[in-house]
């Protein structure tokens, strides 16, 4: 076997895709629910007591820098592995305040990356808020505002939940808008809290209808907490998701998760059942190429083996803050996820 000629053709194909590579431009987006980043600050309009240093939780200054550690080299790396740098974009969600966003992106791990923060206050209960961090040099956000998520309890009074956030701008000059989500949990089961989903997906859809009735084939991405399922009736029924990009119609929205949900792929875990309630899913623009413009590429759940639970009764689980009542030192109880975006380059 002539060695020469097996070496020669490994140093084409290297090249080729070096070639290749350097002709487009790949943007990361990544939502990362971090857990209840919390600070140590008692807020009297907030059931944050727990995570106080004198509350159940014992949440010192020094498990609150900890957890800025974590999440910030958590960050560094969603999508570095094709573009050799942090996203570009990052939907959040269980935060607290601005105030630990800031502390966030000031952390030594990401100061240099140079993001900025996009943040309302939201109304729930637990004072947990979304948000959108991007970097300054990469995106110009030209549009924000925060839509409120209005829902009752069976006896008539306010239940409050998280708003979900709209941010319009551009990505290297392409107009895109993110929604970011963190739609009602299961607290009290499945199928009782599954109005108060159905609920965030029409108010989804609405976001989604309102910009595309004054823009023309508009590109939006929205991400987030959905607290269900791909196959889910709040994405398949109320907003006409699909897993097959070359079946869309008009109205339609790709779901890139809903393939890699149905191969078992999961961003959470419990009792033993994976889900993958951590989505992307945008509107048909995304998904056509178009000369100098982005388009959708592929997704991924962020999970190497140190975000994963060694060993014990969570063994295989995301390594989280708090499991079972006791402090771990973890990262969150979801992986965070991504999608590239790509677009050819002169």
């Amino acid at each position: 076997m002539n060695y020469r000629y097996i070496l020669l053709f490994f140093l084409i194909s290297y090249n080729s895709f070096s070639q290749n590579k350097n002709n487009y431009q790949i943007r990361t987006i990544a939502f990362y629910n971090v857990e209840n980043l919390f600070d140590t600050l008692n807020d009297s309009l907030k059931r944050d007591d727990d995570r106080t240093p004198n509350g159940k939780d014992q949440w010192t200054k020094k498990r609150y820098l900890k957890k800025i550690e974590n999440t910030s080299k958590v960050i560094t790396e969603i999508g570095a592995k094709i573009t050799n740098t942090s996203p570009d974009i990052i939907g959040l969600c269980e935060i607290e305040n601005l105030q630990v966003i800031e502390d966030l992106i000031s952390h030594p791990n990401l100061i240099t990356k140079n993001y900025g923060i996009i943040h309302f206050n939201s109304p729930d209960e637990r004072g947990i808020d979304v948000a959108l961090l991007y970097k300054k040099n990469i995106f110009l956000p030209d549009a924000f505002v925060s839509h409120r998520l209005l829902l009752e309890t069976k006896e008539g009074y306010r239940d409050y939940t998280r708003d979900q956030l709209v941010v319009s701008g551009f990505l290297d000059n392409d107009k895109i808008h993110f929604i970011v989500n963190h739609w009602p949990s299961r607290s009290g089961g499945e199928v009782r809290s599954k109005p108060n989903r159905l609920a965030a997906a029409k108010l989804n859809k609405r976001i989604i209808d309102s910009i595309s009735r004054t823009e023309v084939l508009p590109k939006i991405i929205s991400m987030g907490d959905l607290n269900d399922d791909p196959t889910d009736d709040s994405l398949k029924k109320i907003l006409r998701t699909t897993g097959k990009k070359n079946k869309l119609e008009d109205g339609d929205l790709y779901n890139p998760m809903e393939k890699l949900y149905k191969k078992g792929v999961g961003s959470l875990a419990y009792r033993d059942k994976w889900f993958l309630f951590d989505q992307f899913f945008m509107t048909k623009p995304l998904t056509e190429p178009i000369n100098k413009q982005y388009t959708f590429w592929k997704t991924g759940v962020y999970n190497p083996t140190y975000l994963i639970t060694p060993n014990g009764r969570y063994q295989g689980y995301p390594l989280r803050t708090y499991a079972g009542g006791s402090y771990t030192g973890g990262y969150s109880d979801h992986f965070p996820v991504y999608i590239y975006l790509i677009r050819k380059i002169e």
